[in-house]
């Protein structure tokens, strides 16, 4: 299986390099970077840490640079992408029951929550995950534990889904997972390891971020069964 290793990064300058080298020691693979109008030298670390590098001019948000990858995967002719945050939050150690998840599986999602104690978020996150799990596991059919979870192995068959228009620029979370359900796509879940942050940033952080978060997931979801899933 010729795979991708895609890390969309936003200043992770710091950490970059660390995380490369992790995933080195756990899998062969081309790795690729796409910097999302970081202000630091994220981009340049990357390349110096061996991988492939696309660079976005101005931050266009954490799905568009998921994007750059699928396309790029397609474009390259790879069977299968492998994707993770840049900021060394995914263990690396995890990544050997994602892959072997695509044997029977087009995306498959890591979970912190099907092994008890593997991962404690704050309390208001917490809530909001197990809301838009629940909302998730009834459009999607199946049980949903993880919807916003970034660490995941996606078939080159889900990569012709993720790389079109409708897929969401900001926040690719529990609407993704049901459309990908929705349109015939096989996903599944397996157990994950997340890490503590060094950083301690969040894409839901802020003041603002957590309000439009919540509104803009509950109304994607509500539009998934109007649209339209045809692979």
């Amino acid at each position: 299986m010729r795979l991708l290793v895609l890390l969309p990064a936003f200043n992770e300058a710091s950490r970059i390099r660390r995380v490369l080298q992790a995933i080195r020691q756990e899998i062969q693979g081309d790795l690729l970077v796409v910097d999302d109008g970081s202000a630091d030298d994220t981009a340049a670390e990357a390349r110096l840490g061996g991988a492939r590098v696309a660079v976005h001019p101005v931050n266009l948000g954490y799905g568009a640079a998921l994007q750059t990858g699928y396309r790029y995967a397609l474009r390259h002719g790879y069977d299968a992408v492998l994707q993770l945050d840049a900021d060394g939050q995914h263990d690396p150690t995890s990544i050997p029951g994602l892959l072997a998840g695509l044997s029977a599986a087009d995306v498959v999602v890591g979970s912190r929550f099907l092994e008890a104690g593997s991962y404690r978020p704050p309390f208001a996150r917490r809530l909001g995950m197990w809301l838009f799990g629940k909302l998730a596991s009834v459009l999607c059919g199946q049980r949903i534990t993880d919807p916003t979870s970034g660490f995941q192995a996606v078939s080159r068959e889900a990569l012709h889904f993720y790389a079109h228009e409708r897929y969401p620029a900001d926040y690719p979370d529990a609407d993704v997972l049901a459309m990908v359900a929705r349109s015939g796509l096989r996903l599944t879940e397996v157990p994950v390891r997340m890490l503590a942050s060094a950083s301690g940033k969040s894409m839901h952080g802020g003041l603002i971020k957590p309000f439009y978060y919540v509104f803009r997931m509950s109304l994607a979801l509500m539009l998934v069964p109007l649209r339209s899933h045809r692979r």
